[in-house]
């Protein structure tokens, strides 16, 4: 099974001497964090949608085998909410897909305060064509029904499982033949770092859920004082020692001090 494991975003302040040299200037920073890992969620364009050009840089700026998976503009999720899809998800992967073999899943997280809506829903991923992978992240309890699990399983959509605390705050269902977690925000000191029980025991969860040659996406969330990039690095080591295959960056991965 390989699993690609990364962060959510990659251009962090606080993250220089941690994941960055000091004297590594930030439009360097892309090239380094592939060095490091060998996936990363663009979250930015949840908040402006970057243009075409800028997509294709970052393929260009990445080696073969990268992928950037891409959270899908706030406008379709927060202000359409969903309703209207299919212009800004025309819009989205008319640049988007300037990533060519780069590009990942494309993340759809829902406002915390939609409440389910099986036809909502199933009309936005239908507007989807089949070459793209598409996650779910709803966060209202009332989407956790057989309806809504049928309906992204129909649309081979993968529910995206997410952590918050070091629990899970969604049924762990499988939609699709592949997987995506986000973990968001941990218990351990300092704040918002995962321990090691938590990480391995979320290891332990995908690698018993998910078959071999199933692909499965990791994201870690929890960005402030680099948290997630040390995060990163223990969750893959505890998802190799399962047995179970990672995709590895264009350098080895080492504990940032």
């Amino acid at each position: 099974m390989p699993v690609f494991v990364g962060t959510s975003g990659w251009q962090y302040r606080d993250w220089r001497g941690v994941l960055y040299p000091e004297g590594l200037p930030q439009r360097l920073w892309l090239e380094e964090y592939a060095r490091r890992f060998a996936a990363v969620e663009n979250n930015n364009a949840f908040y402006r949608l970057p243009e075409r050009h800028t997509f294709a840089e970052w393929r260009a700026r990445t080696p073969e085998g990268f992928v950037m998976a891409v959270k899908a503009s706030r406008f379709l999720t927060h202000v359409k909410r969903l309703k209207d899809p299919e212009e800004p998800v025309e819009r989205l992967l008319g640049r988007a897909e300037a990533l060519g073999d780069r590009l990942g899943p494309v993340l759809l997280q829902l406002p915390p305060t939609l409440r389910a809506d099986a036809g909502l829903l199933d009309d936005a991923l239908a507007r989807f064509p089949s070459r793209v992978r598409v996650a779910v992240e709803p966060r209202h309890e009332t989407w956790w029904t057989e309806e809504i699990a049928s309906v992204l399983a129909a649309r081979g959509a993968a529910l995206c499982w997410a952590d918050r605390g070091s629990r899970p705050l969604t049924p762990l269902w499988r939609t699709a033949g592949w997987g995506y977690l986000r973990l968001h925000e941990g218990r351990a000191r300092p704040w918002p770092a995962y321990g090691r029980q938590a990480l391995v025991s979320w290891a332990d969860r995908v690698a018993a859920s998910w078959p071999e040659g199933a692909d499965v996406y990791v994201f870690l969330n929890n960005d402030p004082g680099g948290a997630a990039v040390r995060n990163a690095v223990s969750f893959t080591r505890a998802m190799a020692a399962t047995g179970r295959a990672v995709v590895r960056p264009a350098a080895p991965a080492t504990d940032p001090e």
